[in-house]
């Protein structure tokens, strides 16, 4: 182990934080269908300070029986039986996600990811009902622990809304391009390395 992983494996005592975005056709997560994950990878310089490294992002089909609220639609803008979206079952995405998110627990001598996201208790839930129903039975979330940004950024940027607290910290925030998993996750991405990086020990 490297002195670089050593160090990044020891910032939060063995637990890896990894950024996720989703988007949904409700606020249920038993209930309604998980339509996009997006999972943000981090690295640590030399300098002990976090960067994006690497984006995984899927599109999902709607579970069967999975209830569509035409109000989420609208917001996030999707529509989850066009075929240009190239969807692939939540199963299938689950798995491609958590591999990569393995494979950087072990280059980085981490034994758990926690999930960081704007609400974390959101993404961590439709997660875990994600998995629930695709029969995985191990995946690398720490289940009840989280990284929320929105905590975060209320304590030391005074803001709880994304858009706002990306603009304290200086992080683009282009409201056009909200309620995308891709752009959210990669803006609460840039949010919280701005927050973890002021708060470096």
């Amino acid at each position: 182990m490297n002195n670089r992983t050593t160090r990044l494996a020891r910032r939060f005592r063995g637990l890896l934080p990894v950024v996720i975005d989703v988007e949904t056709s409700g606020l249920n997560p038993a209930t309604d269908a998980l339509l996009e994950i997006a999972a943000v990878l981090l690295k640590m310089d030399e300098g002990g300070k976090f960067h994006r490294q690497q984006t995984v992002a899927y599109h999902v089909e709607p579970f069967q029986g999975a209830r569509l609220e035409q109000e989420a639609l609208e917001i996030n803008g999707i529509d989850p039986f066009s075929p240009l979206r190239l969807a692939i079952p939540e199963s299938q995405a689950l798995y491609r996600i958590f591999a990569a998110v393995r494979k950087q627990l072990e280059e980085t001598a981490c034994y758990r990811a926690v999930l960081v996201g704007h609400n974390a208790w959101f993404d961590l839930n439709f997660i875990l009902a994600a998995t629930k129903r695709a029969g995985i039975r191990y995946h690398p979330f720490h289940t009840f622990t989280t990284f929320d940004t929105a905590s975060l950024s209320a304590l030391t940027l005074g803001e709880t809304v994304l858009a706002r607290a990306a603009r304290r910290a200086r992080v683009s925030f282009d409201i056009q391009q909200a309620h995308s998993a891709i752009y959210d996750a990669e803006r609460t991405a840039e949010l919280f390395c701005h927050i973890a990086n002021r708060l470096t020990v």
